[in-house]
């Protein structure tokens, strides 16, 4: 792929096809969410619940749900019938590559669950394990996100949104992201998409027991080291691109 720059992005995003507004939904506006270099953070951003670790600026935590919102915009629009979770993932980064983001590495897999009674988030805890390490403060960040959301009341606003827009057909899909400044100062993003099918279907996707022969749990992880300068640069215009689209889609998660 040629060195992405801020025109290349911004030419990008210009070109970019999105899907068509939805009738009768209120997309003017979009939130003001409160973010927090100090504080460990997470908001829900459509299908996704992204967690940002300390010190990554207030600025950049607005960038990266600008950008996960529109890469889930955009690949949505090119699902089919036939479209797998690899494919919907690979037309999500690439859409992200786009805009600076670069990819260190990604893999694909199914999990399989081992014992009847398993919780989905367990099972997106051991591979966020493997990707984030066993103990990391990371993992932590993860967890405590997760534990935040389980608490949570049904009639929460996040709920309706992940709900709406995880669920695709019969098959339920969604994204685990973590944002943090490395210690080389690069910022840095582990990514993990899932596309869950099971012989039912609930409303907290995250939090319900299986059995373990009818849980098939697909899976991508990845780590991604971003362009802060191409960022910074195709902000506005990202911004732009959202306008009209990006409420109803975003929601903060308090982790108390």
């Amino acid at each position: 792929m040629a060195t992405v720059t801020p025109d290349s992005a911004c030419k990008y995003l210009k070109e970019l096809a999105l899907p068509g507004l939805a009738r009768g939904f209120d997309f003017e506006g979009g939130p003001s969410l409160d973010f927090d270099a100090l504080k460990d953070q997470a908001a829900v951003v459509g299908s996704e619940v992204v967690s940002f670790a300390k010190g990554v600026s207030a600025e950049h935590r607005q960038d990266i749900t600008d950008c996960t919102l529109l890469a889930q915009l955009a690949a949505n629009r090119k699902i089919t019938p036939g479209s797998g979770i690899f494919d919907w993932y690979n037309d999500y980064f690439a859409v992200l590559e786009n805009l600076g983001w670069v990819i260190q590495s990604k893999s694909f897999d199914v999990y399989h669950a081992q014992a009847d009674g398993l919780e989905t988030h367990e099972a997106i805890l051991k591979v966020a394990a493997g990707l984030l390490g066993a103990g990391s403060g990371a993992l932590a960040i993860v967890v405590s996100t997760l534990e935040a959301m389980k608490s949570m009341d049904a009639d929460n606003p996040w709920i309706t949104i992940f709900n709406r827009e995880s669920r695709r057909a019969k098959a339920t899909r969604f994204q685990i992201a973590l944002a943090q400044q490395q210690d080389n100062g690069a910022l840095g993003i582990s990514m993990m998409a899932f596309a869950l099918e099971a012989d039912a279907v609930t409303t907290q996707v995250l939090f319900f027991k299986v059995r373990s022969d009818a849980l098939q749990l697909e899976h991508c992880s990845g780590q991604v080291t971003v362009d802060e300068a191409v960022l910074t640069g195709v902000r506005d215009a990202l911004r732009e691109k959202l306008i009209g689209r990006s409420k109803g889609f975003i929601d903060s998660i308090d982790l108390g």
